[in-house]
């Protein structure tokens, strides 16, 4: 008896499935079937164009026919004059370098000399469009400064500069000592850091700036000097006796150095971050100052003809000359020349390239170009 009643629901159940269902296909024919993939949404999604790439600091570099660039206001090895008041260094050939790329002229560069303390507002201003100026990259300064950052030139990392009559072998030997530091940088933040992680007691030597930080260490005013590793080896370069000073080995931060721009103009971001990019993809592609030229007319590579602008249109998509990238090449050299120059082998300071060597380099290091295409 029960199972005749179950047997006669389900076939209840189903014959109405069955009108429901013919239901729907008479009240549904002849009109089109809707297509999810049709409605308002995809129709919004197909026809929004990208933005136009267009640049307000760009356009006023064009119209005043020059780069403002803030660097640093005595570095030797980055940003510095010489005897002559010429403005030398690494950090500066970079701006000589994007001068060339967006006005076809390295020479059309204001150089502006910048404290730490005046370097983001200098941005915010408007006083500088880049700053190029041994600055680390940070959360807090992109989401606090209003600055963005368009990429690493330099791979650093803060370290200890000592007198060898201490001898030291490590920073860990610095418990209870006196430490020059500048002040409202990450230096200051990275020394008080590291101290506190260890348990180690220390006395900050605050200064007013890199300068004063380094005249402080050199009157003995304390017993190590803290910044990074390359202004350390700068700083060593003008005491009396270089040879009597030692940067001891711990490395105690990371220290990302690149230039920052405005924010609210990423497509100016953008062009320092290509002009960047291709200086590194030239030391990588091969591709010098001296033979850029040749090798824009000779080179069957594709990827070199497009760097060199002999193919494609890569310069007019950045609101660019075609050959924006082999101008920024031929002003001061590939980023190989300019570090060898200026911070390198060829240079006083004669930092090896570590970090900073190309990924493909034997030993690798941390410089990657983003392609270029």
């Amino acid at each position: 008896m029960r199972a005749r009643t179950v047997r006669r629901r389900t076939a209840t159940c189903a014959a109405l499935a069955v009108s429901m269902a013919l239901a729907v296909s008479a009240c549904g024919r002849g009109e089109p079937r809707a297509d999810p993939d049709s409605g308002p949404a995809q129709a919004a999604q197909t026809q929004t164009a990208a933005p136009e790439f267009a640049s307000p600091t760009l356009a006023a570099v064009k119209r005043r026919g020059r780069l403002n660039c803030g660097v640093h206001e005595g570095l030797v090895g980055f940003a510095y004059t010489d005897n002559r008041g010429e403005w030398r260094g690494f950090d500066v050939d970079f701006c000589r370098a994007l001068a060339a790329a967006v006005l076809g002229d390295e020479t059309r560069v204001r150089f502006v000399p910048l404290t730490g303390s005046q370097r983001f507002e200098a941005l915010r201003s408007g006083r500088v469009d880049v700053l190029w100026r041994s600055t680390s990259w940070t959360l807090t300064r992109e989401a606090t400064e209003g600055v963005r950052f368009a990429g690493v030139n330099y791979y650093d990392g803060q370290g200890f500069l000592v007198r060898r009559s201490l001898d030291l072998a490590t920073a860990a030997e610095l418990n209870g000592a006196r430490v020059c530091v500048q002040r409202a940088s990450t230096s200051e933040l990275n020394v008080a850091d590291w101290f506190r992680a260890r348990g180690l007691e220390y006395t900050p030597v605050v200064a007013a700036n890199e300068e004063a930080a380094r005249a402080a260490y050199a009157r003995e005013d304390c017993d190590a000097l803290s910044a990074d590793i390359s202004a350390l080896a700068a700083a060593r370069t003008t005491l009396a006796n270089p040879e009597q000073h030692a940067i001891l080995p711990d490395v105690i931060s990371k220290e990302p150095l690149g230039p920052a721009v405005k924010r609210d103009d990423e497509a100016w971001t953008s062009i320092v971050r290509w002009t960047l990019n291709a200086l590194i993809l030239a030391e990588e592609m091969g591709v010098t100052r001296d033979n850029a030229g040749r090798m824009a007319e000779e080179s069957r590579d594709p990827a070199v003809r497009r760097l060199l602008g002999a193919e494609g249109e890569v310069g007019p998509m950045l609101g660019l000359r075609k050959d924006w990238a082999k101008a920024a090449i031929e002003a001061e050299g590939n980023y190989g020349e300019i570090f060898s120059r200026n911070v390198g082998a060829d240079s006083p300071l004669d930092l090896a390239r570590g970090l900073n060597a190309q990924w493909n380099a034997r030993p690798g290091g941390l410089i990657y170009a983003l392609p270029i295409r």
